[in-house]
């Protein structure tokens, strides 16, 4: 009867911990529904939509075509000038908003005066307005605004900045001011949290700063640097908000970009077009992405071990 009796309570406390894990998985799907349904609805069913779209003829007799919708965007002339003028700005763009950011932080880490009023010019751009900006821009470089007033008085000719070859200077300058302020709060903040003791014993050991920063602080700041990469290199592909709210559906040749192609063939309810040009650029971002993970993950694994 003892040994009945133990494997009957036995019993029971499994089952009780059985009910106990099926209220918890069930306490924990009910919290997890919302998120999980608003995923579906507004990401990988609207994805999935896109993919269907990009292999038929069109949405009315949806004929399937396999990849002729791709062939056709990359036979596109209006595609590969965008997909040039992108690649050109975010190329350029992009290490630029890294370096540069980075050596912000680097300068205000040294402590010097007036700290807080250069963090506050940086960080400006944070708290205004996108249509701010554009009027601010549009102010300056406008045929008749402040930079082409400054060339007059320096005795040069005036410069068209949005439909010469110097537009995509123009927003890349844009791209900066408005980025470089939350970069450089990211790498003041991975600059803390490198160990201080591991500084002062290369200090001691008569390290130069050069030996310091690539040796150690750079190992540190790996994956930062990455994240800041992939956050810069998302937003030059949000720049479009700008460039079309100073230059409009059709601007100059050299900042066409590939979200002008999308919105204009969005226009014109070209969806077979727009869904195969949205997957290919989805493909190379992820492509990009992958290497610069790969990247860190070699480089920085020594100071995550």
């Amino acid at each position: 009867m003892g040994k009945r009796a133990k494997v009957e309570k036995t019993v029971k406390v499994k089952t009780k911990s059985t009910k106990r894990l099926r209220k918890q998985k069930l306490g924990s799907g009910l919290y997890l529904a919302p998120s999980l349904i608003g995923v579906l609805l507004f990401f990988i069913i609207p994805f999935m939509v896109v993919i269907f779209y990009s292999v038929v003829d069109n949405p009315i007799s949806m004929n399937f075509v396999f990849l002729d919708n791709f062939k056709r965007v990359l036979q596109n002339a209006a595609f590969q000038t965008a997909v040039k003028n992108t690649a050109t700005f975010s190329a350029i763009a992009v290490p630029l908003a890294v370096i540069l950011s980075l050596v912000l932080a680097m300068v205000l880490d040294a402590k010097l005066p007036f700290r807080s009023q250069f963090r506050t010019f940086f960080l400006s751009p944070m708290m205004v307005p996108v249509a701010s900006i554009v009027l601010i821009w549009q102010v300056l470089f406008h045929y008749n605004g402040a930079v082409n007033d400054v060339l007059v008085a320096l005795g040069l000719d005036k410069i068209d900045w949005m439909k010469s070859q110097y537009s995509q200077i123009v927003v890349i300058i844009l791209f900066l001011w408005k980025n470089l302020g939350y970069n450089m709060i990211l790498f003041m903040a991975a600059l803390a949290s490198i160990p201080k003791d591991i500084l002062e014993v290369a200090k001691l050991e008569s390290a130069t700063p050069f030996q310091t920063f690539f040796h150690i602080k750079i190992r540190y700041l790996s994956s930062t640097i990455l994240f800041v990469t992939i956050m810069s290199l998302i937003n030059s592909f949000k720049v479009f908000r700008e460039v079309y709210l100073l230059t409009g559906d059709h601007p100059y040749d050299a900042i066409y970009l590939l979200q002008h192609f999308m919105n204009n063939a969005f226009a014109t309810l070209d969806y077979q077009r727009l869904s195969a040009a949205a997957i290919l650029m989805s493909l190379v971002m992820i492509v990009i992405i992958g290497i610069l993970f790969i990247a860190e993950n070699r480089f920085g694994k020594d100071v995550e071990g």
